[in-house]
């Protein structure tokens, strides 16, 4: 899969030299170099040049990159090339699962993998750690069959176990020596912490049938309790032990399954938003029959170029609210430590899509100046590429208000959302429903059924005061029952 294109463009004469006088004339410089731009280009540390203590030919160390701004570390996926092949720019290396996405890490650098140095299924690998070797054509390869993490400047991984190996000795010789004059006190077995007993008092009353049955079926007899003449063991105690036994070890009732990059991510902002971003909630009730029938009639004269849903008027109308009420299409920004409240002049409407891997929110960039139809192809292929893990990383970050609609179940009629960071609003929407509503006419009252949606609004109280979100779930309230003013 090609999920995203990774362009390192670095001065070659610096990066990569083209011959072995010219790699070992001045590697001083080059660390220089690359210690420098490591902390301003995170792509930068794809590639490290590196001269091991043993004797190999020149290479180039092939290191994590950083395929977004919040990766840290990443998974390896599977290696598209095996030792010996050749690299050309553009080429496919290695998937890599980054903290949003698996994505492709193409190559930019021409050259050979001499050696892969983490396997496909490695976890949680550092940025900048090894995970190959670059050789130039003709090189020889096999010189590299030794070639070793700690070759490559290692994980600097382990200190704590060689601490504790350390420590063993240590203890052992702080142990005082036992003084040979003294007489050994007389001790209990420590296989048993019971007292001594006499045989007869520690051995159960058990028929000798039954302690056979016992021993070949591995039950053991002091757990038994006894229902034959006296309170002795009879063969059908151990044969009921043996049973119950038997299906309380058939199998934990459990499973454990491992985290993944996404899943810690989603879990670590969401501590993060509920720790630092003070929520309170406004919620009302969009009458949506209007909407259904401009919606209705809009898809019959579409011929199959589009086909509107709910969700898509539903982002629009947030993007005409966001322009009445800007405040809400802020952030909370913390930066050059300087704290400022960023108000966007643009909607971009991050929408929530469930995946098999976790909850991703692809942006629909700019929505104030798309029509219905470009929104709601734009989001019928974002939500495809995102369940398929093929979204770049521009494709999901940088939005300023999130729309979670959870109305495709019908039984959740409302339900509150935790703030996407550093936004500071996102509008959760339920299921629609018919509600009969009292209609006041010359014959009386009658009733009509009514289409509503329960939608709930998430604000951060540092950003967004009370009157102001309510302000904003106001106008959205008036666009979505007036929803011809979404076509002007």
């Amino acid at each position: 899969m090609v999920a995203s294109v990774v362009r390192m463009r670095t001065p070659s004469a610096m990066y990569l030299s083209k011959g072995p006088t010219c790699c070992l004339r001045r590697p001083q410089a080059v660390h220089r170099f690359k210690d420098a731009m490591h902390s301003q280009l995170p792509a930068f540390s794809a590639l490290s040049r590196y001269y091991a203590s043993k004797s190999f030919p020149p290479h180039t160390v092939i290191s994590m990159p950083a395929l977004s701004p919040t990766m840290s570390a990443g998974n390896i996926g599977a290696w598209q090339k095996k030792a010996g092949d050749s690299l050309s720019p553009g080429d496919v290396l290695v998937e890599i699962e980054t903290d949003k996405a698996q994505m492709d890490f193409e190559f930019q650098e021409e050259g050979v993998l001499a050696k892969i140095l983490k396997e496909t299924g490695e976890k949680d690998v550092a940025v900048g750690a090894p995970i190959g070797v670059l050789v130039e054509e003709g090189t020889d390869v096999g010189a590299f069959e030794s070639f070793s993490l700690e070759d490559a400047g290692g994980e600097k991984k382990g200190a704590a176990p060689a601490q504790e190996k350390k420590e063993a000795p240590e203890a052992k010789e702080a142990a005082p020596e036992p003084k040979p004059e003294a007489a050994p006190a007389a001790q209990e077995p420590e296989s048993t912490g019971e007292k001594l007993q006499p045989s007869l008092d520690r051995e159960p009353n058990i028929s000798p049938a039954a302690k056979a049955l016992a021993l070949e079926k591995g039950v053991s007899i002091k757990s038994l309790k006894g229902t034959g003449r006296g309170g002795q063991i009879t063969k059908e105690d151990v044969e009921k032990a043996k049973s119950t036994g038997a299906a309380a070890a058939a199998g934990p009732t459990y499973e454990d399954i491992p985290l993944t990059s996404m899943r810690k991510t989603i879990a670590s902002r969401l501590q993060q938003s509920t720790r630092e971003n003070p929520h309170y909630f406004v919620s009302t009730t969009l009458s949506v029959t209007k909407l259904l029938k401009l919606r209705q009639a809009l898809n019959a004269s579409a011929n199959g170029k589009y086909k509107l849903s709910v969700n898509d008027f539903l982002v629009k109308a947030c993007a005409a609210a966001l322009l009445k009420v800007p405040a809400v299409n802020s952030s909370w920004r913390e930066e050059n430590g300087q704290v400022v409240i960023r108000q966007h002049n643009t909607a971009d409407i991050s929408v929530a899509v469930a995946t098999p891997a976790g909850l991703i929110t692809p942006v629909v960039k700019n929505v104030q100046g798309l029509g219905l139809s470009t929104i709601s192809n734009q989001i019928r292929d974002l939500g495809k590429r995102a369940r398929d893990n093929k979204l770049k990383p521009e494709e999901y970050q940088g939005g300023t208000f999130t729309i979670s609609n959870m109305g495709m179940n019908d039984a959740i009629e409302r339900f509150t959302a935790v703030i996407n960071p550093p936004q500071a609003a996102i509008l959760a929407v339920g299921t629609t429903r018919k509600v009969p509503v009292p209609v006041e006419t010359e014959d009386g009252t009658s009733v009509e059924w009514d289409d509503q949606i329960i939608v709930t609004g998430s604000f951060d109280h540092k950003v967004v005061d009370g009157a102001v979100g309510g302000e904003w779930i106001k106008e959205l309230k008036k666009v979505v029952e007036n929803p011809l003013e979404l076509l002007l």
